[in-house]
């Protein structure tokens, strides 16, 4: 789908706030409310949108320690890499899945939980026991310097 100025700028805007209504985003954007209705509805169907989420505070959740996981496999085999995939999907404190290229580690896992005991007990009792996984090394988060959700609309 090819974008021009108004679908990017509804693209934005909704980027921004996604509770804007409708009405709301033409007046942004200087679009009739039936026009850039149809325009949305145009970036909805051609999966240029593909969802809404709800951004939460991980600290008023009681989710304070955030770690970035390299994951090293055994083997390099696709059924070993649909095993660990399909395994990590299922974990609720796994937020992000990574298969990387260039480094030591095959995957990077980024994860949220409570603290140093439930760290552990997720690394020992869960990431450890999926076949394949030979290497674990972990790095610790201190402070988000940048944490966007928005993707550059060029």
């Amino acid at each position: 789908m090819k974008l021009d100025n108004y679908d990017k700028a509804i693209l934005k805007a909704l980027q921004n706030n996604g509770r804007l209504t409708n009405q709301e985003i033409a007046d942004q954007i200087g679009l009739s409310p039936s026009a850039c209705l149809r325009r949305f509805k145009a970036l909805d169907e051609s999966g240029v949108i593909i969802g809404y989420r709800t951004l939460l505070d991980s600290k008023k959740l009681g989710l304070d320690l955030m770690a970035l996981v390299h994951i090293s496999m055994d083997k390099h085999t696709k059924e070993r890499f649909s095993e660990f995939e399909k395994t990590v999907i299922s974990m609720p404190n796994v937020l992000e899945c990574l298969l990387l290229t260039g480094q030591t580690a095959d995957y990077q896992l980024k994860v949220l939980v409570k603290d140093l005991e439930a760290y552990q007990d997720l690394l020992l009792n869960h990431i450890t026991q999926i076949t394949g996984v030979s290497g674990v090394h972990t790095s610790f988060v201190l402070r988000k310097v940048v944490n966007k959700t928005a993707m550059p609309i060029l």
